[in-house]
């Protein structure tokens, strides 16, 4: 296993980033997309600064990769295919992810890719007043789409 140490607790923003990473995890069961199999729990409320996910163990990420060897084309097509599958799971359930990149690519020994990292993860069909705003700050500047670039107010699942 692995164990994700969490401190969320330095802005109110960083609370609700935890608390949607943690949500969203709980509830996909993909074996493309990164489960959490516990959480820890803290020894005492007064000092709880700090969560611990405990996950799938993953050897390493596909920024790595990329920089470390070059991919042959059936690697490449089957990471494709991979990543292709976790997103179809995430938009069927109208999920954005919103911060898809190489370092959020989970890979193992086996060439297995699960995608990580929901921490700006949102619903696409929000219900409050301000249901086709979305915030400008997502995805890692390098890896922004256009749209949100040009028309960052309203986007649609696209973007990932």
């Amino acid at each position: 296993v692995a164990i994700k140490k969490m401190t969320p607790f330095d802005h109110s923003m960083f609370c609700l980033r935890t608390l949607r990473e943690m949500k969203l995890l709980r509830y996909f069961n993909h074996e493309n997309i990164i489960s959490i199999l516990d959480t820890q729990r803290p020894r005492n409320y007064e000092s709880f600064n700090e969560v611990y996910l405990i996950q799938e163990l993953m050897e390493t990420d596909m920024h790595r990769v990329i920089r470390t060897q070059d991919l042959s084309d059936d690697h490449c097509q089957y990471f494709i295919y991979q990543t292709l599958r976790a997103l179809k799971a995430m938009h069927s359930a109208n999920v954005l992810h919103r911060d898809l990149k190489p370092s959020n690519l989970l890979l193992n020994a086996n060439c297995d890719l699960k995608v990580c990292d929901f921490g700006l993860a949102r619903s696409a069909a929000s219900t409050d007043d301000n249901s086709g705003f979305m915030t400008e700050y997502v995805a890692t500047r390098w890896y922004r789409a256009p749209e949100i670039m040009l028309t960052f107010k309203e986007y649609t699942k696209a973007i990932d």
